[in-house]
């Protein structure tokens, strides 16, 4: 009977690995890290720990890279977003983690196996274990790979690059002058005035005019006009 559990174990262990797409040099630390605390005195706490930090650094850093128009308060919401528990236990139930786990009796008799907070605390704590395995870049592939339906979602939630941005940096790449915008007239009453805003490509000889509410909306109208006329729509 020990011998049927111990291999029915070691089966668990590996088809776990193969969902996860990783596989331990020290099995020991994914061991651990299933253990809940429940368990016994040996659990997966202090790799939950290390991997919430881990896990948190990845996310920001992917953020910084893949929305480079967020501003702090925009990206820690985010973060907060994909970390918190309710898209840990995601990832778990994905993984199929429920039935790998390593729960004292009255936990288990509880439910313990569907709880997000025990799903999302062993996400953690095998993020931390990966770490402890192999570093922070086989952490990070892990990461996105497992996270990758969550980070899809926020990308298409980032902000795409302004109009105005999108043509100073396609000018920056050919080494061509940046763009000039000119305010042309200013027509209407205080409450209802329009303007109109020129910018010309001298280098490629290309030129737009856009009239708008604001010189700020005219001169976006402008770049986007711009890119239309250069094919970067």
């Amino acid at each position: 009977m020990t011998r049927a559990f111990e291999h029915a174990e070691m089966v668990q262990k590996r088809l776990l690995q193969e969902r996860l797409n990783y596989v331990f040099s020290d099995q020991k630390l994914l061991l651990l890290a299933l253990t809940h605390r429940s368990y016994g005195s040996q659990n997966n706490e202090r790799l939950e720990f290390l991997g919430d930090a881990v896990l948190g650094s990845i996310i920001a850093n992917y953020l910084y890279r893949h929305c480079p128009q967020l501003r702090e308060g925009e990206m820690s919401r985010m973060r907060a977003q994909i970390v918190r528990a309710e898209s840990l236990a995601g990832v778990a139930r994905r993984l199929d983690l429920g039935r790998c786990l390593l729960l004292g009796p009255g936990e288990m008799k509880a439910g313990g196996v569907k709880r997000d907070s025990i799903l999302g605390d062993t996400v953690e704590a095998i993020i931390g274990a990966v770490y402890i395995d192999s570093g922070l870049d086989s952490s990070s592939d892990c990461v996105l790979r497992w996270f990758e339906k969550e980070l899809v979602k926020v990308s298409y939630e980032c902000p795409s690059k302004d109009s105005k941005t999108k043509l100073q940096e396609w000018l920056q790449k050919r080494g061509q002058p940046l763009p000039c915008y000119r305010l042309m007239d200013v027509v209407g009453e205080a409450h209802r005035r329009l303007f109109t805003v020129e910018c010309v490509l001298s280098s490629i000889d290309i030129g737009a005019k856009a009239s708008a509410s604001s010189v700020k909306k005219a001169e976006q109208i402008v770049a986007e006009k711009l890119l239309t006329k250069i094919g970067e729509t």
